[in-house]
């Protein structure tokens, strides 16, 4: 795969990855860091997300995570969440600094980050769900990796309409007493 195409197809994982490092530096703006501090923390948690994003966007073209599914996205983060905020701090003490350096209590820190990764999965999930099969549907006329991955998740979304079309219907039949 070319590495333009591949990153046309991976471009909502690594739009939303990247967009929620950047809202990150924003919170630390409107808390009063200096706009410098801002924008290094925007970039340097930004990145590492944006391309995990992009990754995890390129496992569920390749059929290796399920569409939709909670579990596997929430593996995912519980590795990459924790390694991206690692880098976003040893990156943002080097810059602003001068020295890198890991947290006071690393293993503390990471296994907090783990816990938190859970929370990142589920909004990086519902936004990717929501942007992905928009964009693959555009690409879908001249590209075939796009298109099938559209198609998948078609089927899945038609899978879950009908599922929810038969216990509508179930409700709504005379419930029958057994004696």
């Amino acid at each position: 795969m070319h590495l333009f195409r591949l990153a046309r197809l991976t471009l909502p994982g690594l739009a939303v990855g990247f967009i929620a490092g950047v809202l990150a530096g924003g919170l630390a703006a409107f808390v009063g860091q200096p706009a410098g501090w801002a924008l290094v923390s925007a970039l340097t948690l930004g990145v590492p997300l944006g391309l995990l994003g992009a990754g995890y966007t390129l496992l569920l073209i390749n059929g290796k995570v399920r569409l939709g599914g909670f579990a596997p996205a929430a593996v995912y983060w519980l590795i990459g969440f924790p390694l991206a905020r690692m880098l976003h701090e040893i990156l943002t003490r080097f810059i602003l600094t001068g020295q890198p350096g890991l947290p006071e209590d690393p293993l503390g820190f990471l296994a907090y980050q783990g816990i938190v990764s859970a929370g990142f999965a589920i909004g990086f999930l519902w936004l990717h769900e929501r942007v992905a099969p928009k964009y693959w549907q555009k690409l879908a006329a001249y590209d075939a990796d796009a298109r099938d991955v559209y198609m998948r998740y078609a089927e899945h979304a038609r899978a879950l309409f009908e599922a929810s079309q038969r216990r509508k219907a179930a409700r709504g039949r005379p419930r029958t007493t057994v004696r």
